[in-house]
């Protein structure tokens, strides 16, 4: 079994998952990109695993879009996505507010049909290590 600590932006929120992550999904649908603001949601999946908050649970909210199972909790102070556990017997984290390593890797994209144009070329896009001058 595994822990993973986490936390947002602001660091009001502190969290652990205890256990192992099932799947690693990199959501492409039209819901995943209006909520990050990017091509894709990248979000782990467990059915076992526990979530504790370590501090600031009560600077945690969630938003469910009506008449979907779209849903996401994030932090009232920075807005960070958090983890989430709308959907009963399922713990939905996103990847990128873990402080603490990863061990899977993604297990696929998915909704790639509302994949967005642009997520195309990214491969061949210039990389910096920073901000380029």
């Amino acid at each position: 079994m595994t822990d993973h600590l986490g936390s947002c932006l602001c660091g009001t929120v502190k969290f652990e998952v205890q256990g192992d992550f099932d799947s690693f999904y990199l959501c492409h649908c039209r819901h995943c990109q209006k909520d990050t603001g990017s091509a894709h949601a990248a979000n782990l999946f467990s059915q076992s695993a526990k979530l504790t908050w370590k501090s600031g649970a009560d600077a945690v909210t969630s938003f469910t879009l009506q008449g979907t199972l779209h849903s996401k909790s994030f932090c009232k102070l920075c807005g960070s996505a958090l983890p989430n556990t709308q959907i009963p017997g399922l713990l939905v984290v996103p990847a990128g507010c873990l402080d603490t390593k990863v061990s899977i890797s993604p297990t696929a994209h998915i909704f790639t049909s509302n994949k967005a144009a642009w997520d195309a070329e990214l491969g061949e896009v210039p990389k910096f290590e920073g901000l380029p001058e």
